[in-house]
């Protein structure tokens, strides 16, 4: 049996007439970049987040740029981000001229340990930037009080966490701004790049307006420096279809998740992911830990199991990052777990046949005990 990482053409097929009739539609109006397609989007998009406000932009990474750009993050600036976290995070704080500051993750949920946080606030520190990672909320009412405290931003990265929710209340929502992905294999993905901001504070909005159009909201007077961040029209309108599908997606992410934690429960050898209680997980990534992580990946693959490492250099030890001088054991849970961190394959579209595989692959490679 072959199991995929996530299979992007089966769930195509499953809403093929929507997409071809959405496509058709943009092609019919010529409605290209921006349009009425990405505006209906963001409607639906910021009404589904309890938000008032939403802004489509053309990846999250420029969704988090323009966020720092929009609360005037600039040289000399420093924003506090986790060790553990895609790149795009810590390179968006770059992007604005700012240093991000990292902390460690936490040991048992993966995102920011909270406790460190306060620490690593300086006078030059002027944000937190708070990741949903995996798909899990950050601990968001610490993270809000630090924030207040200290008087400073707080923008979420909820790349991975389309429609999650941390006691009740959808990520995003927290912060000054909510940044998120479309990424084609994130939970909500477009057929190409794409990305949103969400906010309840309407200057911020038009600040968003304009920075993502060369700074204009009238055609050709340019009131700030800005980008060309615009959503596609495609894009908006497959996302838009997308979209009303996605609370029955995450359900079956759910479902699979427990499934994947009732078939390896008694594998003694990995170590499952937690759950908070008041946190609604929505499994962007289901991801185990094995101190023998290399070899079982490998195992996986030749058994036609497909599997991802997120991620397997963390952030603080990346080249691009050398010229700030942290080294490796600065943050001892993240650069461990970078060596013990596997996601195994995770969709709405994965059936509980192929899970149970999965597990029965895992089991049959610590029964034969293989190391190399």
């Amino acid at each position: 049996m072959k199991v995929n990482f996530l299979d992007l053409k089966s769930q195509y097929l499953c809403i093929k007439d929507e997409i071809d009739n959405a496509i058709q539609r943009v092609l019919d109006s010529s409605a290209f970049a921006s349009g009425p397609f990405v505006k209906s989007f963001e409607d639906h998009f910021a009404e589904k987040h309890e938000a008032k406000y939403c802004v489509g932009v053309n990846s999250g990474t420029a969704a988090l740029h323009a966020s720092l750009m929009a609360l005037e993050i600039r040289a000399g600036d420093e924003v506090i981000v986790p060790a553990n976290t895609f790149f795009a995070t810590p390179e968006a704080v770059s992007l604005s001229g700012a240093i991000p500051v990292f902390v460690d993750c936490d040991p048992d949920y993966y995102n920011s340990d909270v406790s460190q946080i306060e620490s690593a606030i300086t006078e030059k520190t002027k944000a937190i930037i708070a990741v949903h990672l995996y798909g899990q909320p950050a601990e968001m009412k610490m993270i809000q009080q630090i924030a207040k405290k200290h008087n400073l931003c707080l923008i979420e990265d909820c790349a991975q966490a389309h429609t999650s929710a941390f006691e009740g209340k959808s990520v995003g929502t927290f912060g000054t701004m909510g940044c998120f992905s479309f990424y084609p294999g994130k939970n909500l993905g477009a057929y190409g790049e794409g990305g949103a901001v969400i906010t309840n504070d309407k200057k911020l909005h038009e600040k968003l307006l304009m920075i993502r159009d060369h700074g204009m909201l009238k055609k050709y007077h340019h009131e700030i420096i800005g980008h060309n961040y615009r959503m596609e029209g495609i894009q908006g309108a497959i996302l838009d279809v997308k979209l009303k599908y996605i609370d029955e997606w995450t359900t079956k992410r759910r479902k699979n998740a427990k499934l994947y934690r009732h078939y390896l429960s008694d594998c003694n050898e990995v170590i499952l992911p937690k759950e908070m209680q008041n946190a609604k997980h929505v499994y962007h990534l289901f991801v185990i830990r094995s101190e023998k992580r290399d070899a079982l990946q490998k195992y996986l693959t030749a058994n036609k199991i497909y599997t991802g490492i997120h991620y397997p250099i963390p952030c603080h030890q990346q080249t691009a990052y050398k010229n700030l001088g942290y080294k490796k054991g600065d943050f001892p849970i993240t650069d461990s777990y970078a060596n013990q961190l596997l996601s195994l394959p995770m969709s709405e579209q994965l059936g509980e046949s192929e899970i149970e595989y999965v597990a029965q692959i895992i089991f049959d490679f610590f029964a034969k005990d293989i190391s190399v």
